[in-house]
């Protein structure tokens, strides 16, 4: 039998030359995963038929505290992550994660979060968000990375993080709020 190789992942940081194309990619890979779901039906659209806005992905990169990230494997660009971290209560937050479409279900994601954990030992939990209909994403996050839902944000139960009310406070729709815990 044979075994499928591992790809090697790295984490790069972002570097402020390439934060549009992280920003483009970013948008590809969240369009493509909606309308693998919904076909070109979808109407989940932020903005200019994206998916996810620039202004959204920006504003993570520029948080304070944000980490950005290329996944990188096998010296090939593969995808991309942000982060942030709240050293104090040992805290962090998965704010965008994304691979490339060409690349998907080669273990790209699975390395990149191997990484994130090993960048990050002083975690102790590790959260997210993600919408109700990315199916892929809520199998990937539960079980291929072990986070659990604690939450669904929505019409009834907004995200009371979320000013804003895009987490399911506005729409039909809906988020799920996931959570790793790495040690109590």
């Amino acid at each position: 039998m044979c075994q499928r190789q591992q790809p090697d992942v790295r984490l790069v940081p972002l570097a402020k030359d390439d934060r549009d194309q992280f920003v483009r990619d970013n948008q590809e890979a969240f369009l493509y995963g909606a309308t693998q779901e919904f076909g070109m039906r979808d109407d989940h659209f932020e903005e200019d038929g994206q998916i996810i806005s620039r202004d959204t992905i920006e504003r993570a990169i520029d948080a304070p505290g944000a980490e950005a990230y290329r996944i990188v494997a096998d010296g090939q660009v593969a995808g991309g992550l942000v982060l942030s971290i709240d050293a104090e209560v040992e805290k962090g937050e998965l704010e965008l994660l994304f691979v490339l479409p060409y690349v998907h279900s080669k273990g790209i994601g699975q390395a990149a979060w191997r990484c994130v954990e090993e960048l990050h030992p002083e975690v102790r939990v590790w959260g997210l968000v993600t919408p109700y209909f990315e199916t892929r994403n809520i199998h990937f996050y539960v079980n291929k990375l072990g986070f659990c839902i604690v939450e669904f944000y929505n019409a009834h139960h907004p995200d009371p993080n979320d000013p804003e009310g895009y987490a399911g406070g506005n729409d039909d729709g809906g988020m799920f709020r996931f959570q790793k815990v790495i040690r109590p």
